[in-house]
């Protein structure tokens, strides 16, 4: 799931010209295998509520608990109409201080706020609840995604010790981002020598895929989760440091999202509601 101020993805917030972020939020929540369910709305100001330790849209929100992420949920999900209602706790082994810009002049940052966590997940349908290991992290920026960059990769992988992670990215004018860290379970980060990229099988949309894997070795997709024109969201085996592991794997091609053609199609999945009344509003 992914919670937005100011939802990049959304074509409702790039026909308002992106003047008020506020004014386009919404928490997007994905469920993946058989009976999989998508919820994307695009939600008004009205909508919104924050404090210091919480984030509200509409009927969905996060807050922080005793060290803990509660994220209640109870969005309807896009086409089937059906309810997604429960709860997603996220328990970080340590929250890291790592701030990473992805463009020299700080206009776009990513804050892997805990690569290392535990996750447990209770959503009201039969066989949608278990527990496993999870990961939080936020990316800001000034400027829209498509300004600055052309193409991105990004993974994280489960260590013995911790998690890894890579961030890959040619931007538009032509530079190159490789980002390459490694993260314990206390919290602590160093950057590594990063293994080559190599690619491997293109998505359904033919999105082109590439992650980082030991030379000699393969990446592949094990499990297919979200296929769009312009991103990919896949479960990867790689191998790092000669360690086999399973992590989530993402490309975007911001060149087919900077196309207009693809507005309208994403207004299908993405609805838009402007107003909200809270219970004690």
């Amino acid at each position: 799931m992914i919670a937005f101020i100011g939802s990049v993805f959304s074509p409702w917030y790039r026909w308002s010209g992106r003047a008020d972020p506020e004014d386009n939020i919404c928490i997007n929540v994905v469920t993946y295998g058989r009976g999989g369910r998508w919820a994307m709305t695009d939600r008004g100001r009205a909508a919104l509520r924050q404090t210091g330790d919480s984030f509200t849209v509409g009927p969905s929100s996060l807050r922080w608990e005793g060290g803990r992420l509660i994220i209640a949920l109870d969005e309807v999900s896009t086409p089937h109409a059906q309810r997604l209602r429960g709860r997603i706790t996220v328990t970080p082994s340590a929250i890291t201080d790592v701030e990473v810009p992805l463009t020299d002049d700080g206009a776009h940052v990513w804050r892997p706020f805990a690569p290392v966590a535990d996750i447990s997940v209770e959503i009201d349908r039969p066989g949608w609840t278990w527990d496993g290991h999870g990961y939080l992290d936020a990316n800001f920026g000034t400027r829209a995604l498509e300004a600055d960059f052309d193409y991105w990769t990004w993974g994280r992988f489960p260590t013995p010790e911790g998690a890894v992670a890579f961030y890959d990215a040619v931007r538009r004018d032509g530079s190159t981002l490789g980002v390459a860290l490694r993260f314990d379970r206390d919290g602590g980060c160093e950057a590594i020598g990063a293994p080559p990229l190599q690619r491997f099988r293109r998505s359904n949309w033919l999105v082109r895929r590439e992650t980082r894997c030991d030379a000699g070795q393969a990446p592949r997709q094990v499990k297919a989760m979200l296929d769009a024109p312009f991103y990919n969201r896949c479960a990867v085996e790689t191998v790092i440091d000669g360690h086999r592991t399973t992590g989530v794997y993402e490309a975007l091609d911001l060149n087919r999202f900077r196309g207009p053609w693809l507005m309208p199609m994403l207004a299908v999945r993405v609805p838009r509601r402007k107003g909200w009344r809270f219970a004690d509003a």
